[in-house]
């Protein structure tokens, strides 16, 4: 779902059912509000690909104004995993196609919390997203998409392609056993410390 889109649309579409913004392709290094924030009621699609956006000049509490936008598209700009997002319930599509990702928790983390009804994601040629394109192996983009899957269930579509219940199956087994090792790691290390603590104490009285 890597974005194309000419950026000489930059109004409202009038032809279609949902209201839109493009600021696609035009070199832009911050966010232009005052168009955007113009349509808080009704926009639904905002593209702002293929521009010099990244992260000191991502002002994204003001995107938290827009009541209606479901579908956010940032392919092309130097977005890094620390990017932070406004809560906005009403997202259902991410597009952050080659940007520059390269912690795959961090950023799931950020965009699990901030869009809870987003049901389609597509991150490709980042780091964070090993594939045949970027030199990533199979194990890689399969471990890739069991992650990102486990910790968005409602994901439907992740990358142009679909989520399969037996896929989706798999990665909830994967994170269930990740996170009962890190559990019973976790048990040891605090037993230890605590007979390392008792043996202490004890020395400690003699």
């Amino acid at each position: 779902m890597d974005h194309h889109t000419s950026g000489q649309h930059s109004q409202p579409s009038h032809s279609s059912s949902f209201q839109w913004l493009s600021f696609a392709y035009q070199g832009l290094t911050e966010i232009p509000y005052d168009t955007i924030l113009t349509q808080t009621e009704s926009l639904e699609v905002l593209d702002l690909s293929y521009n010099l956006l990244d992260d000191p000049y991502w002002n994204p509490a003001l995107l938290g104004q827009l009541e209606r936008l479901s579908t956010l598209i940032l392919d092309g700009n130097k977005y890094t995993s620390h990017i932070k997002f406004p809560y906005m319930p009403s997202i259902t599509t991410v597009c952050i196609n080659k940007n520059k990702i390269n912690n795959l928790p961090v950023f799931v983390e950020e965009i699990r919390r901030k869009f809870p009804n987003m049901k389609i994601l597509s991150m490709m040629n980042n780091e964070a997203a090993p594939s045949y394109f970027n030199g990533g192996s199979l194990t890689q983009y399969t471990d890739y998409r069991q992650y990102v899957i486990s910790q968005i269930p409602g994901l439907e579509i992740l990358d142009d392609t679909e989520v399969l219940e037996k896929e989706r199956a798999q990665a909830r087994k994967t994170y269930r056993l990740q996170q009962s090792s890190h559990g019973s790691r976790k048990r040891k290390e605090d037993s230890s410390k605590k007979h390392t603590h008792m043996r202490k104490k004890s020395n400690a009285v003699i």
